[in-house]
């Protein structure tokens, strides 16, 4: 059963079917969602919010680009909406924290994931320009083609590919710092 004959049956009220479209493309979005938040609690919350949301979006989805591509949009819609959020989270807590003397736990947890090599790459990725981190996360994670990550950008494959070669080339300034070259 392909992808039209699933949608046209949930859409005509088998909706135990859309369980198939959730297993065929989960973990490619839980792959794209972690390219984007690198925690995997919040990579599992925004996968599940990315298939309800397909689900309540289904009657509109038109068919005019493959599903996996309108299913990736709405995967990159929420994450950077996720990140937009994170952000200002972020910004008033370090306010609220300015008042506050930092506790024992607070400092652990904060050696901790500082010293992670991890945190390293997540944050050169993140200091993307949100379209780089997008071309570049779909490219790495989800090994889409240039014509594929257009295609859910709606940019052009010239596009991509400027996206992706700025994307490298800052990725590699910003990394080459910890690598000592």
């Amino acid at each position: 059963m392909n992808d039209s004959d699933i949608i046209r049956n949930v859409l005509n009220g088998d909706q135990n079917k859309y369980a198939l479209i959730v297993e065929k493309y989960q973990s490619n979005v839980f792959r794209t969602v972690m390219g984007f938040v690198h925690q995997k609690e919040n990579a599992e919350e925004i996968t599940q919010d990315v298939f309800v949301k397909a689900y309540y979006s289904l009657k509109s989805f038109q068919g005019r680009s493959a599903f996996n591509t309108w299913l990736y949009r709405i995967t990159v819609n929420l994450c950077l909406n996720f990140l937009n959020k994170e952000k200002r989270r972020k910004i008033w807590s370090l306010f609220t924290d300015s008042f506050q003397l930092p506790t024992k736990e607070k400092f652990v947890i904060t050696q901790m994931e500082e010293a992670e090599e991890f945190r390293i790459v997540q944050k050169a990725i993140n200091s993307l320009s949100e379209k780089q981190r997008t071309a570049f996360v779909l490219s790495r994670y989800e090994e889409l083609s240039q014509k594929e990550i257009a295609s859910v950008m709606n940019i052009t494959e010239g596009a991509v590919e400027q996206l992706l070669q700025r994307a490298k080339i800052n990725l590699k300034k910003k990394l080459n710092r910890y690598v000592g070259k």
